[in-house]
């Protein structure tokens, strides 16, 4: 429970509050998704100071202070998190944008410390006021002030001003934070959600390359099928790829809900704050115009531990407006300098290098190999003439014009091919090649043509295979270089980091105002209610006789 908590707190910190979770690393050579292993191995305080990994000309090396060429680690966000570390001898923390890094929380923490603070003291300052004049009702046996009327009008007066001031001002902040909450939520929900989509289009990608890999293996054209050593291969390789997609499935899902949650818990307790604000003012401003003192002392109890919860909750909230703000500019500056291993590997994974060279060359191969199993059998069998001594298999009675060879896209050394004259690519194929279809008849040909309609379909069905494999190519390229990591996060900065920012000051400030408000309100009933009680003590002792009521007054007046 703890370990799902921490995780919904880091991923919810770094998109917003989305987007940061504590993720464990992944270990093993079937691990397909890099973590934070150089921070682990490194130690937490030395986490955002350390292990950033290049990528240097499709490798990945890990740097410390610098690589081996004398190139400089990759800090993100080295301008913008330079702030004093009460956690380091209160030096500034250098270390940049890293949420595994508990120096880079505690310096964040020390931009909201003044609210903390100011929660504190409230907290001291006015308990103890409670205290004395709850120790002055219930111990002292005469007041020590009285008002006249004159003077309990003008105290009626001023209370009628400046609670109407102070709803005013807490209406404003309640509308403020309503309105802030409100968008904040949905501005990190569709962040929320597109990160999951993208997370989503990345596995079912890698599901669907997957199956396509097996397909490839399991077909033939007649006798003809791929090499027994490229089978082995793929299924080496979808061990790996089935691997990553569950991985990346169930940690998106887990983050998810979880995140999801917290966002609507807390959009819950907002709505309920601003609520009980408002109504606390204007039940607080009512009972004191009214001098019930007991309802008066208790609704200030109860607003001296919501105002000091409230002002706990701003810092809070400055706190993850500052660490957005941080996420945002981070995710900037990556963009512009990709890296395989940094903090970022929180919110949404790079994949491994190795994994995605192999997978974008395996697919190559299949390609290749099935392109090349098509044209053997239109080669060697419905392009020949042969007797029908031959065998069925080979000898079906085929006439007419010759079938044109399928286009490969890919040399044997797997790079680029241009197709040739007479070729027919992947676009095409399958509707030119039905112009050589024959009808048979016990599987012979009783009209011209070249293949069987059983030849034709398993031709069609490795040429969709081949294109499906083909057309993945350049997502895998993505994957082998992280560009969709890439594309996700420039969209992150540029649609969805503004909204996230600005709705989370505004739920600041409006939680300032509320908290101020209230503040100031319970001020004034406590300032209000003593004059009332001076005047309902000469009221008591109004019958008393003229001697003792001036000896009584006098007593007063010390």
């Amino acid at each position: 429970m703890d370990s799902m908590n921490s995780n919904s707190f880091r991923l919810l910190a770094s998109f917003i509050l989305i987007s940061s979770f504590f993720s464990s690393p992944c270990h093993g050579d079937g691990a397909m998704f890099h973590h934070l292993q150089a921070s682990h191995s490194l130690g937490i305080n030395d986490a955002g100071r350390h292990g950033v990994i290049f990528l240097e000309n499709g490798r990945s090396v890990v740097l410390h202070n610098a690589d081996s060429e004398g190139n400089p680690s990759l800090i993100l966000a080295a301008k913008r998190t330079k702030r004093i570390d009460p956690l380091d001898h209160f030096k500034h923390y250098t270390g940049g944008w890293n949420i595994s890094n508990r120096h880079y929380f505690a310096s964040v923490g020390l931009t909201a410390a003044p609210l903390f603070v100011i929660s504190a003291l409230w907290f001291m300052g006015f308990g103890i006021y409670l205290l004395i004049i709850c120790l002055r009702h219930y111990c002292s046996q005469r007041q020590h002030y009285a008002y006249a009327k004159k003077s309990n009008a003008l105290f009626l007066s001023f209370l009628v001003l400046f609670t109407t001031a102070t709803i005013s001002m807490e209406s404003v902040g309640c509308v403020v934070l309503y309105t802030g909450q409100g968008k904040f939520h949905r501005s990190t929900t569709n962040t929320l959600n597109y990160i999951v989509k993208r997370s989503d289009t990345t596995v079912d990608n890698l599901k669907n390359v997957s199956y396509y890999l097996s397909t490839a293996k399991q077909l033939e054209v007649d006798k003809y099928f791929i090499a027994p050593d490229v089978q082995s291969n793929i299924d080496k390789i979808q061990i790996k790829i089935n691997d990553s997609a569950t991985f990346l499935d169930k940690k998106t899902n887990d983050n998810s809900d979880a995140i999801h949650y917290v966002l609507d818990s807390v959009q819950l307790s907002l709505i309920i704050i601003a609520a009980v604000m408002l109504i606390l003012a204007l039940t607080g401003f009512f009972v004191s115009v009214l001098n019930l003192q007991l309802l008066v002392f208790i609704l200030a109890t109860i607003g001296w531990i919501i105002v000091a919860g409230t002002f706990i909750l701003c810092g809070v909230f400055l706190l993850l407006h500052n660490a957005t703000a941080d996420t945002c500019v981070a995710m900037k500056e990556w963009v512009k300098n990709p890296t395989a291993h940094t903090a970022l590997d929180d919110i949404l994974p790079c994949v491994d290098n190795t994994t995605a060279q192999e997978t974008l060359s395996e697919s190559k191969d299949v390609t290749f190999q099935l392109v090349d199993v098509v044209n053997q059998f239109i080669t060697n069998v419905s392009n020949q003439n042969l007797p029908p001594q031959a065998g069925p298999s080979v000898s079906y009675n085929q006439t007419g014009p010759l079938v044109p060879v399928l286009c490969n896209p890919y040399q044997p050394n797997k790079i680029p091919r241009d197709c040739k004259a007479g070729e027919v690519d992947f676009r095409n194929a399958t509707q030119v090649w039905k112009n050589y279809v024959c009808q048979v008849s016990a599987g012979i040909c009783t009209t011209p043509g070249r293949l069987t309609p059983k030849f034709y379909n398993q031709m069609s069905i490795a040429v969709n295979v081949s294109t499906a494999l083909y057309h993945y190519g350049p997502f895998l390229v993505d994957l082998q270089d992280c560009s969709f990591v890439r594309k996700t996060f420039t969209n992150i900065t540029g649609d969805h980091c503004p909204g996230l920012r600005l709705y989370s000051e505004w739920i600041f400030i409006g939680l300032t105002l509320v908290s101020s408000a209230v503040l100031l309100s319970l001020i004034i009933w406590m300032l209000y209610t003593r004059p009332r009680n001076g005047k309902e003590y000469i009221r008591r002792y109004a019958d008393m006789p003229s001697r003792d009521s001036r000896e009584l007054q006098k007593g007063m007046q010390k």
